[in-house]
């Protein structure tokens, strides 16, 4: 399973570097209004190839390394359970044949005093386990993705002092009581 997973990875990564080299950059800009800065607006959708191909690296694209440890560590946990709740499944699973087979051995450690109902709802238990293991790792990847994609779009976004909304505490004119609200400013 795990040499299965590297070698799509490592095959996908190879098609990805002859495709880089094979093709000529285009780059599309566009002049932003209000900050006068050009905004690439190719990065939100190459981050998010980026971190499709390898997991982490559409956030490294968008030189935010804080978020690389934090995606292996939800991938890392999602495919270990996946692993394990794997194993129990077959384990239980290989029981329940041998049990049918009538070859079981009924001084097994393990299984050895447990009836068939017991085996079978093992065998669904870490059935139903594995599958979710691997939704949550599937949701975890996408996530990765969307993330990737939204962190590009929002490095373009205007942030500056021009406009901005801030709390303000002001004193009532006519009772003298303090009042809190927010103000709401933009400059031209």
């Amino acid at each position: 399973m795990v040499n299965r997973f590297l070698s799509i990875i490592f095959f996908t990564l190879c098609l990805f570097s002859l495709n880089a080299f094979s093709q000529e950059e285009v780059k599309l800009v566009v002049q932003d209004s209000v900050k006068n800065e050009k905004a690439n607006v190719l990065a939100p959708s190459r981050a998010a190839f980026y971190s499709a191909v390898l997991p982490g690296l559409g956030q490294a694209y968008n030189k935010k390394y804080w978020k690389i440890p934090i995606v292996y560590i939800g991938l890392g946990t999602g495919i270990y359970f996946y692993a394990d709740n794997n194993k129990k499944y077959h384990r239980f699973r290989d029981e329940y044949k041998k049990r049918l087979n009538g070859t079981n051995d009924p001084n097994d450690p393990y299984f050895g005093g447990v009836d068939d109902s017991k085996i079978r709802d093992g065998q669904k238990y870490y059935q139903r386990n594995r599958d979710l293991s691997v939704l949550i790792t599937t949701a975890i990847y996408i996530l990765n993705i969307v993330d990737a994609n939204v962190d590009a779009h929002l490095m373009q976004f205007n942030v500056n002092e021009n406009l901005s909304l801030k709390p303000d505490l002001y004193q009532n004119e006519i009772d003298y009581k303090h009042n809190i609200g927010l103000t709401l400013n933009y400059n031209f």
